[in-house]
């Protein structure tokens, strides 16, 4: 059942609204989409400001060339493909509003613009915005001219060789090397203009309630709600049965609602609602904002997984039950496009091509990615672990950058069912003496307890490697080749207990500050990395290298049979889903071709986990029962 359906899922055509809103999450009908040529230029002196490029007649020649939006200028897609260091970029462009837009409020809005973003619209400034992987927006209503034809204006500064940057695994030389990647400057995702009312829904949150069969809304609208307003809230579940359809008073500026469930969906009826990575099960919500007579003041549409996630016994649990995590690493970084995906359909193609491999999540690695891409993985069925694009040294700046833009990042994904945990920092990335300074490892505790303040229902990892000194999860990252190792390292209790207090995978400790390890989950959150043996000169990297697809395989099953068969492992994420720049160990090229069969590779890491027993048991009932319906069809092949 669960595989019939996600191959209707896969085949499925997707809805232009699926594919292209940037906003998933909260979608209402009418919207322009300002991605596409782009007028440009470099500002290598920093004067822009002073020479009033944000000017609606700006000086000449400083827009001296074109600029494909949202791809980054460091790109071939972006018509520009300058790699060199150009630390301010300048964006402009003309667009146009109906008649019809004048008469609310027009609001402007930015997936992410790297890293420090400053904005008109003619020639007044109506935003500004540091951080290069959360989304920002401007009301321009105000500043509209006369006529249909309007223009905005971008500055973006990247500084590349500041460290106390967030930046994840942008390189900050010219030439690259190791694990770094090419850099981003400016726009790397969508850009849009949305007309909103006067009076409209601003943000929702939701937080599945299991026990009560309901979920916990929050509606929070841009400003006080006129008097005698309510709420139209209908959700509607698989197959469209109708969960709850209700009006709500609505007073000032936010609806907080315990909305329950239709009761006769109750009892065993109520779990073929849940969310998981085969039963990816989401509940779609159409809210209507009402004045008092029954005027229509706003309209959205929503959804969410109904789900929970939680360690427990030293197990992750989705929905009350032990899940064995099987993650792929996702860079999601593309040869012609970079960080930006080169198309919408793109993102939905990477989670189709992560569970065609037969993994059940992703850690997306070092980047805050595209909303887009977290919607396809709620749809299709991919847990997600969410991560911060790290800085690499750590003072007071740096501390509050890094913070600043991860809890925008924890309120935007808030809703995402398919996201099931938060890893805010990488291999003590931005925190170096993490084992000497007492302020980083206060920096990792604020983190890990600020992320649970934001988000109490998922676990948290404070640092993801080693080095770990708080987190519901532990995560270990080990590129040992020898699968005799690793289940040396991993295979039981004890093993694991040493491993933690003597062995250094990476000549880091794994604990960190006096810290022991308790109830915790430990996943294996990297291994393996391996790759082809490459060509002569070729710029190349990864922790393990074969001379054909038969060896590589060979070794891949090894690896991940040992840690399917630990007992006490909740979990494991191979390195990688897809080769990136010159690291070129992963399970697909750069351009997503695969290097080994995915259906040879679905059916290893598909196999059941020591530490997950229900796993075996639904295996054994399997195999029964697919046993007994063998032997029925031969006794009636015998009979005819």
């Amino acid at each position: 059942m669960a595989d019939d359906l996600h191959l209707h899922l896969a085949s499925a055509e997707p809805t232009e609204s699926e594919l292209h809103y940037p906003r998933p999450g909260l979608r209402r009908e009418r919207w322009t989409d300002l991605c596409g040529t782009w007028e440009f230029g470099f500002d290598d002196a920093n004067v822009g400001i002073c020479e009033r490029w944000f000017a609606p007649l700006p000086p000449a020649g400083v827009f001296d060339r074109q600029i494909m939006v949202p791809f980054p200028p460091e790109s071939r897609a972006s018509g520009v493909h300058e790699t060199g260091f150009h630390p301010v970029v300048w964006y402009r462009r003309a667009f146009t509003v109906q008649d019809a837009d004048r008469s609310g409020r027009l609001v402007l809005h930015f997936g992410a613009v790297d890293y420090r973003a400053q904005v008109w619209v003619n020639g007044s400034m109506v935003a500004s915005h540091e951080g290069g992987h959360t989304p920002f927006s401007a009301e321009i209503a105000s500043v509209l001219v006369d006529g249909p034809e309007q223009v905005v204006v971008v500055r973006a500064e990247d500084q590349p060789t500041d460290l106390r940057q967030p930046r994840g695994k942008q390189f900050w030389r010219e030439e690259l090397r190791y694990i770094w990647y090419h850099r981003t400057t400016g726009i790397w995702q969508p850009v849009w203009l949305e007309p909103v009312p006067i009076t409209a829904i601003e943000e929702i949150r939701w937080t599945p309630n299991l026990d009560h069969f309901g979920v916990e809304m929050v509606v929070r609208l841009n400003r006080d709600a006129p008097e005698g307003a309510r709420l139209q809230v209908r959700m509607i579940g698989t197959e469209e049965q109708i969960l709850a359809d209700d009006t709500l008073a609505v007073a000032r500026d936010e609806l907080r609602r315990l909305v329950l469930f239709n009761r006769d969906r109750q009892m065993g009826a109520g779990r073929l609602l849940y969310w998981s990575p085969t039963t990816p099960n989401l509940i779609d919500v159409e809210l209507t904002l009402l004045a008092a007579d029954g005027t229509i003041l706003d309209r959205v549409d929503s959804y969410f997984g109904l789900r929970s996630v939680e360690v427990r016994d030293r197990r992750v649990h989705l929905n009350g039950v032990p899940i064995f995590m099987r993650l792929v690493l996702a860079q999601n970084y593309w040869p012609d496009t970079l960080l930006a995906a080169p198309s919408a359909e793109a993102l939905r193609e990477e989670v189709l091509l992560a569970k065609s491999m037969g993994f059940n999540g992703v850690r997306i690695h070092q980047k805050i990615e595209d909303p887009r891409f977290l919607y396809w993985c709620d749809r299709l069925g991919m847990m997600v672990w969410g991560e911060a694009a790290n800085a690499y040294v750590y003072d007071d700046q740096a501390a509050e950058r890094l913070a600043h833009e991860w809890l925008q990042a924890v309120r935007r994904d808030y809703n995402h069912p398919s996201l099931v945990a938060w890893v805010p920092l990488n291999e003590s990335w931005g925190v170096p003496n993490l084992d000497r300074a007492p302020e980083q490892r206060n920096f990792v505790k604020a983190l890990y307890h600020m992320t649970k303040a934001l988000d109490p229902t998922r676990p948290v990892i404070g640092n993801d490697g080693w080095q770990h000194a708080i987190g519901d999860l532990f995560g270990v990252h080990d590129y040992a080749s020898d699968h005799k190792v690793l289940r040396e390292r991993y295979g039981s209790r004890a093993a694991l207990e040493y491993t933690f207090r003597e062995v250094r995978p990476d000549h880091y400790p794994l604990l960190s500050g006096g810290h022991g390890i308790g109830d915790e989950a430990v996943v294996l959150s990297e291994f393996g990395g391996l790759s082809f043996k490459p060509g002569a000169g070729a710029n190349w990297f990864a922790y393990g290298k074969y001379e054909n697809a038969e060896d590589l395989l060979t070794r891949y099953r090894e690896l991940v049979e040992a840690l399917l068969d630990s007992e006490v492992l909740a979990g494991f994420c191979y390195t990688q889903l897809t080769d990136t720049e010159q690291e070129t160990n992963g399970l697909l090229t750069a351009e997503r071709e695969p290097k080994l069969d995915p259906d040879v590779l679905r059916d290893i890491n598909t196999r059941p986990a020591k530490a997950v027993p229900s796993e075996i048991m639904a295996t054994v009932m399997k195999n029964e029962i697919e046993r007994r319906r063998r032997e029925s069809q031969g006794e009636l092949e015998r009979g005819s």
